[in-house]
């Protein structure tokens, strides 16, 4: 589904900051930045009913003065579900992985500091939609930077996508290649040649060819790249976004698998 994306553009210099290795002196002095990106499951679905959420925060969701999250506005601010609800806007939102994730990496101890979330997905999203130069890659990469004014660290980008690309057998085919240029990109264009990257295998899709993405995203072979396995998870009364059982605990699970990249 072709999106009304609304684009941020910062007239600012390209921060240079390293992110693996970096020391926990160096991220006690800003914050520690995850970029969430992809789709609706991304933006998080779970608790939506006849299109509305149900307003449920799980415990493993709730708010924490330790983390934060980039507003539309590019303004940092407590971060409370529904976290894309200023971003993925043209669709209801409700509870998605960013905080599980983020509350979960606060209870690991792993020195990181203050988190701070930057809510990038929009459903309903094809990965050819994400290439270099589009709406969405300039809406990430100026959000990016945003997030950075003040210091800071990336240190992942947390990705969960591939739904809307199981339609067609083309998209499929060529999935893995896309995706891998487009984890390759951001890592250019940010300077970031190791930057980390979370994703996850799908657990539902849109089309017939749900193995076929899945094989792809499993198969990425770029170094600091690790992918986090949704089958089986918990899918919603629609049959395609997965529940808020599912999200907390894909949040939980890109967390262990961050958690390997610093241990």
């Amino acid at each position: 589904m072709s999106s009304l994306i609304w684009l941020v553009l910062l007239s600012c210099s390209t921060l240079v900051i390293s992110t693996k290795n970096a020391s926990d002196s160096n991220a006690s002095q800003g914050k520690s930045i995850f970029i969430l990106a992809g789709q609706s499951n991304m933006a998080g679905r779970g608790g939506l009913k006849s299109g509305m959420w149900d307003g449920y925060v799980p415990p493993e969701c709730e708010s924490s003065p330790k983390i934060l999250r980039l507003n539309a506005d590019n303004k940092w601010e407590e971060a409370r579900p529904p976290l894309h609800r200023d971003i993925d806007y043209l669709k209801a939102c409700g509870i998605g992985p960013g905080l599980a994730f983020a509350n979960s990496i606060l209870k690991k101890n792993l020195s990181i500091g203050e988190i701070g979330l930057v809510p990038c997905a929009i459903g309903g999203t094809q990965i050819s939609e994400w290439r270099r130069g589009g709406p969405l890659y300039k809406q990430l990469m100026s959000r990016a930077r945003a997030a950075l004014q003040g210091g800071g660290i990336i240190r992942a980008i947390l990705w969960y996508q591939g739904e809307s690309d199981t339609r067609s057998e083309e998209d499929a085919k060529l999935y893995k290649t896309r995706l891998a240029k487009f984890f390759t990109d951001i890592r250019f264009d940010l300077k970031l040649p190791e930057l980390p990257v979370v994703q996850v295998a799908l657990a539902s899709g849109e089309g017939p060819y749900i193995d076929d993405i899945r094989k792809a995203q499993l198969g990425i072979d770029l170094p600091n790249v690790k992918c986090v396995d949704a089958k089986g998870m918990k899918i919603g009364y629609d049959g395609l976004h997965l529940s808020t059982e599912g999200e907390v605990h894909i949040g939980q699970m890109m967390a262990d698998a961050f958690a390997q990249f610093i241990a």
